[in-house]
């Protein structure tokens, strides 16, 4: 397949006037564009063609929810998704009991083989903080002891990321067990003080969830001020900072700040999306048992208290950090491929570079999803969605 007629975007910028040849699901070349004609060329009419994009974090989407544990669940989250780009996610969970975790552990290493938009699963709890614990719910919130923290490393082959407190008792022993198991550590969901994150970066944490929400910011102890989580985040170079750019989750200014602090190569932005995106306003739906109304284009808690994620897709992300943030194209682009592929370390992820996945979303000039292609092959054409 050779894919012609676009515009590329690169991280360090867009250009014309070249073809990307995919073989056997991997790209083999990145050339002049040719005039070769036949049934394996895909013109793309001038259009954007973007590597296809890695969201970190999803719940789930029109009505499903990671904690079904159902592989019919994962499909439709997954093609849901691939309407805005996605062509890799990481599927993730919600704070519960541990026996019931382990029941998505075990659905999602079943179907990973069929599912190539699958990566693994992000484990969202139960190792947060009841003060910051927002949506989750705090019954089941528990510190991380040993014997929790085996019962996750059993399913090290699956598991990519963990979201947890640093500060809480025994986080950062299982934060350099996590690390050491191949497993990216997260802080999240946290009430840490600055020395409480430096530890669990010294131990291994490299990134920090949904940056801003349900996390600890500078605050006075006894007569001086001190740093939270988010200080921490932007001041240290390695920490990798998620982002739900959805306009509602982070007021503009604190986008901009995190873009100032973080540059164009230290945010992976993620949609948070729950079993509400995807749904019309209004929409009543459940996370993890708590019930949740779509609203305004945002997931709330039905009693208004809460965010309960988002409603968005990454490409919606995409629009904001461009039109309302400034970010330029090829960064936010970088921020939804690049960064978050290297963030779980997946080399062939996330880049239109020769030897990786061919994997691409073809965009409009006005950024919307026009194709998305996994591995060579489409998997959503927004035309044939459309007739």
């Amino acid at each position: 397949m050779v894919l012609t007629n676009a515009r590329l975007i690169f991280p360090d910028g867009i250009r014309d006037g070249l073809e990307v040849v995919a073989e056997e699901g991997k790209i083999t070349a990145i050339r002049e564009q040719t005039r070769a004609r036949g049934e394996d060329i895909v013109d793309l009419g001038g259009n954007y063609l973007a590597p296809g994009f890695v969201d970190l974090h999803v719940h789930g989407a029109v009505g499903r929810d990671t904690m079904e544990a159902s592989a019919e669940a994962f499909r439709v989250i997954c093609d849901f998704h691939a309407t805005g780009g996605t062509t890799l996610l990481l599927l993730t969970t919600a704070t519960a009991p541990m026996d019931k975790l382990v029941e998505v552990l075990d659905a999602v290493r079943d179907c990973r083989s069929s599912n190539d938009a699958i990566a693994g699963v992000h484990v969202e709890g139960p190792f947060i903080s009841k003060a910051k614990c927002g949506a989750q719910r705090a019954e089941f919130i528990q510190d991380p002891s040993r014997a929790a923290v085996r019962q996750l490393l059993a399913h090290a082959d699956v598991i990519k990321r963990v979201t947890i407190a640093p500060e809480l008792s025994g986080a950062l022993e299982a934060i350099e067990n996590f690390h050491t198991h191949g497993i990216g550590v997260s802080g999240g969901h946290s009430d840490a003080w600055d020395e409480d994150a430096r530890a669990a970066f010294e131990r291994g944490m490299r990134s920090v969830t949904h940056t801003f929400n349900c996390m600890s910011s500078a605050r006075r102890r006894g007569i001086y001020r001190v740093g939270g989580l988010v200080e921490f985040a932007l001041s240290e170079p390695d920490i990798s900072c998620e982002l739900i750019a959805d306009g509602h989750h982070v007021s503009a200014t604190l986008m901009k700040m995190l873009y100032h602090a973080k540059g164009p190569h230290g945010i992976c932005l993620v949609t948070d999306a729950t079993a509400g995106a995807g749904l019309p306003d209004g929409s009543r739906f459940s996370l993890s048992g708590k019930d949740c109304i779509v609203e305004g284009g945002v997931c709330l808690l039905s009693d208004r208290s809460a965010l309960a994620g988002s409603a968005s897709r990454m490409i919606d992300l995409i629009k904001t950090a461009v039109d309302i943030v400034g970010i330029p194209l090829q960064e936010a682009i970088a921020m939804a491929t690049e960064n978050p592929a290297r963030a779980i370390g997946l080399e062939t992820k996330g880049r239109l570079a020769v030897g990786a996945d061919a994997d691409f979303a073809v965009l409009s000039p006005e950024l919307d999803v026009l194709r998305t292609f996994s591995d060579a092959e489409e998997v959503f054409s927004l035309e044939k969605n459309e007739s």
